[in-house]
């Protein structure tokens, strides 16, 4: 890059002498305004979620716990994203067409489906599969996530019966 180019990135770029209250290069204020669109997202999917109502045409699914565990899982590694689908989760049980222990295997699902994202990361960084350090964690993450979902997926009604309670 040119010297005179340079001058001029750095100056649109850094805005030298010209600060003030809303500096849209300023960290602090794009964390804040990225933080502030997240939630809006969420709150505007979660009140979508809750106007579906009753979903007739997906009842055996959607009543059948070990379908909505693997729902949950495919559904965060379409997303790369469990808090949005726990959202999708929520909202789907506070607008009744969700029954709380379904609701329950899909939470799990999805907890095994967000260690996808360790896997596509360890991919991304090495050449193919994950090496050393990167293939540990990895393993190590789906395992525990794995052990705990097949731990309490057969304990998924006494569960939901126990949270109903409060």
């Amino acid at each position: 890059m040119e010297k005179k180019h340079r001058k001029l990135y750095d100056f649109w770029k850094y805005k030298k002498g010209r600060k003030g209250i809303v500096d849209f290069n300023n960290p602090v204020f794009q964390t804040l305004f990225g933080l502030i669109v997240f939630y809006l997202g969420l709150r505007i999917f979660t009140s979508g979620m809750k106007s579906m109502g009753k979903l007739e045409h997906l009842e055996f699914f959607i009543h059948n716990p070990y379908y909505m565990f693997l729902g949950g899982i495919v559904c965060t590694l379409l997303w790369q994203s469990s808090s949005l689908s726990t959202t999708a989760i929520i909202g789907l049980v506070a607008s009744g067409a969700l029954p709380l222990p379904s609701a329950i295997a899909a939470v799990l699902g999805a907890n095994i489906g967000t260690t996808g994202t360790i896997w596509l990361a360890g991919i991304m960084v090495s050449d193919g599969m994950p090496q050393g350090i990167t293939k540990q964690i990895a393993i190590i993450h789906t395992g525990v996530n794995v052990l705990m979902a097949v731990a309490l997926l057969p304990f998924i009604q006494p569960i939901a019966r126990f949270i109903s309670r409060f």
